[in-house]
């Protein structure tokens, strides 16, 4: 069917939303045969799943991006996004979310709500998106609808109302029960893709009559004929219930409930409808707002209107090994052609459109363009980013950006050989460019390239798609903290470096006294302050002194770390006419200064982390002895909603693994986020350790004579 037949009113961008493993990518597999995109359909258990099309997703049955497809079904246009279920990956939700319309949650029957359920439940939240239920697996052992609508209700809204119900369940499911026409479906065939419709059976007409009168009651608020039908007790129609429900729906008021197995095909079709049925079209969510780039008060609006100044917002890069770099858009006003230029609004960069591809899991087919409400993939932009605006070059429009978490986990990764060093490099600019919440820098003290994302899962998977994907093969090891040495009191220390061995020969002698400072913005943790009087030590080598004061304290004598807060005060010495020089200065500083450390008290200083985390109440006791076991800090705790949140200081060294531990301990329903805090004495037992490791990393300019 040629896209420009059917009308804005009958596009749906929907996405596909669940916790791990309750059966997303089976149910869009489904979903896609039965919209006639594809012939066989692909198994997640056999590896062969179309929207799974990474290795590592086939490997581990796992879906890691969304893919973006687009399929057809009774006159409209559906843009199906496929998204990851599991926490390590929620950004890729977060970036969904940010461009559907609406949603389908979709729950395993025999666990009703689970704890990434939760997650993606609020970011639907926190973006208005309209959303409708699927609870999976019906025929599965343990399958039960009853609880699963309970705990829907319970924990994520109260607005979630049944409009189908399974007769019989698990291996006695034989088939569904749509409570706004009042017709029992069985689904029949090899694939059964035939739906079948019959009357209710007997035994279950009352209580499907109970169902649909809550239904109806539910629905009675959005359209006052209809409330005026239901008190007077005339029948209500079909058409009547679907229009008043599609309200709701729409206004975020209400979340409708269906049934299916979708291994077992059976109740997939139901749902394609009611996609269309009640979730909003690009003309139900109306105008998009932004805001002005020249004027940052001003707010803009588009609407969703083909002939209108283009508008899109860019929500995923993928690396395509045979065309390059793909980025997805999805356009909320315009129409945009493959060769048009295009400003992008976030960066003032003019950008060229190659060529337009509509996706179809890891197919692809050239369109020639692409006009408001749509989604597909752009070929040939070089400097758009996730999250960037893309807009009429003399109408530019910044739409909302995209908010993306700090990474929480850190590794360092080097090259196993040296051939693979700018490999390194390139891949993991590529792979930053793809994933915001993937970051890479190099540790200028320990010169390592530290990678850092949201997961240890997250960052297993990007060093896994290093070697696949850039043939790069890297080693990781464990992350290194940052310590710093400092001093407790003040103290005095003399250095004298001679040395005479035929010809000009090298003298230098310093006095100075070394004090702790508080660091301020001015100083940066360090002051030199310069006592000389009286001409014992000659001007032109001062700042030698000065300069070898700050290499000593870059180097670190404790255990090798940098050394902070310390003002510095030369204030006497001697030096020779012939023999000084400013080598021979800087070595005597060396000495001076590292004679002063050691009388001045010298601890090791730990970077500590504000933790904040969020759990549910019942295992916050856990939670906090597990802190105190980490020499963690409890700082308070405050409930927010129907979790409790614990502020904690800790250690950054007692961080590694966190997530994991965390999550295990959580039932994976506790997330944590952290940020640098402050530099806190270590104690002494643990300064010991480091201390007695690194005794091989510390050395001095002044060590050999």
């Amino acid at each position: 069917m040629a896209k420009d037949e059917i009308p804005l009113k009958n596009v749906r961008n929907v996405g596909i939303i669940a916790h791990i493993d309750a059966g997303k990518t089976t149910t869009t597999e489904r979903i896609l045969y039965y919209t006639g995109k594809n012939h066989k359909i692909g198994e997640v258990h056999e590896g062969a799943a179309t929207m799974d099309w990474m290795e590592q997703e086939q490997e581990r049955g796992i879906t890691i991006t969304s893919a973006a497809t687009t399929c057809f079904w009774k006159g409209h246009r559906i843009n199906i996004i496929d998204t990851p279920g599991h926490v390590d990956f929620t950004i890729e939700v977060e970036r969904s979310m940010r461009v559907l319309d609406g949603a389908v949650t979709v729950f395993s029957s025999s666990d009703g709500v689970q704890p990434q359920t939760e997650t993606v439940w609020r970011q639907g939240d926190k973006y208005h998106v309209p959303r409708m239920c699927f609870v999976n697996k019906i025929d599965k052992i343990g399958a039960n609808f009853a609880m699963c609508i309970e705990s829907i209700k319970t924990r994520l809204s109260d607005k979630a109302i049944a409009i189908q119900f399974p007769y019989g369940e698990s291996d006695e499911f034989k088939g569904i029960i749509n409570l706004p026409n009042m017709k029992y479906y069985t689904f029949e065939g090899a694939n059964g893709e035939q739906q079948v419709e019959h009357d209710i059976p007997a035994d279950a007409l009352d209580k499907a009559k109970e169902m649909r009168e809550a239904l109806i009651d539910a629905v009675s608020v959005f359209d006052d004929e209809l409330a005026m039908k239901y008190l007077e007790g005339e029948e209500i129609s079909e058409e009547e219930i679907k229009a008043a429900l599609r309200k709701a729906v729409c206004a975020n008021a209400l979340y409708p409930v269906l049934v299916g197995s979708a291994l077992r095909n059976a109740g997939v079709q139901l749902m394609i409808d009611a996609a269309c049925d009640y979730l909003p079209s690009p003309v139900d969510v109306g105008a998009v707002k932004g805001i002005n780039p020249d004027n940052e008060e001003e707010v803009l609006s588009r609407d969703p209107d083909p002939k209108a100044p283009a508008s899109a917002l860019a929500f995923k890069i993928m690396a395509d090994p045979f065309v390059g770099t793909l980025t997805f858009v999805r356009v909320y006003s315009g129409t945009i052609k493959s060769g048009d230029a295009i400003f992008n609004a976030s960066t003032g960069k003019k950008e060229r459109v190659g060529r337009l591809l509509l996706m179809h899991a890891n197919k692809k087919e050239e369109i020639d363009e692409i006009s408001a409400g749509h989604i597909c993939a752009f070929l040939g932009l070089k400097e758009t980013k996730t999250g960037n605006t893309l807009c009429d070059i003399n109408n530019p429009i910044v739409l909302e950006k995209i908010d993306y978490p700090d990474p929480v986990i850190q590794l360092s990764v080097e090259p196993k050989t040296k051939n693979d060093q700018e490999k390194m490099g390139i891949g993991l600019n590529k792979l930053a460019s793809e994933d915001p919440s993937f970051k890479y820098y190099t540790d200028p003290e320990t010169n390592q390239t530290i990678i850092a994302g949201m997961g240890e899962l997250h960052l297993e998977i990007l060093v896994d798609r290093l070697k696949r994907e850039h043939k790069v093969e890297v080693n990781t090891g464990q992350p290194q903290v940052a310590y710093r040495e400092a001093i407790t009191s003040t103290a005095q220390g003399v250095g004298v470096f001679k040395r005479q061995s035929g010809g000009r020969g090298q003298y230098g002698h310093v006095e100075m006294r070394i004090e702790p400072i508080t660091p301020t913005e001015e100083n940066g943790g360090y002051i030199f302050k310069d006592e000389i009087t009286g001409g014992i030590i000659p001007r032109e080598f001062i700042p030698a002194i000065d300069k070898g004061s700050k290499e000593v304290m870059a180097q670190g004598i404790l255990a090798g770390y940098p050394i902070i807060n310390v003002q510095v005060a030369p204030y006497h010495g001697s030096y020779h006419d012939v023999d000084s020089s400013e080598v021979a200065f800087k070595v005597a500083t060396y000495r001076a200064f590292k004679d002063a450390f050691f009388k001045a008290n010298p601890i090791l200083l730990e970077p500590i982390m504000d933790v904040e985390v969020v759990s549910p109440e019942q295992y916050v006791g856990d939670v906090m002895g597990d802190i105190s076991s980490r020499r963690g800090m409890i700082q308070g705790q405050e409930n927010r909603g129907q979790l409790t949140v614990v502020n904690a200081k800790i250690p950054l060294s007692e961080m590694f693994g966190y997530s994991t531990d965390l999550r295990s301990a959580t039932q994976g329903r506790a997330s944590y986020s952290m940020h640098f805090a402050s530099y806190e004495q270590v104690p002494k037992n643990v300064a010991d350790k480091i201390i007695a490791d690194r005794a091989g990393k510390v050395k001095g300019m002044g060590d050999e004579d």
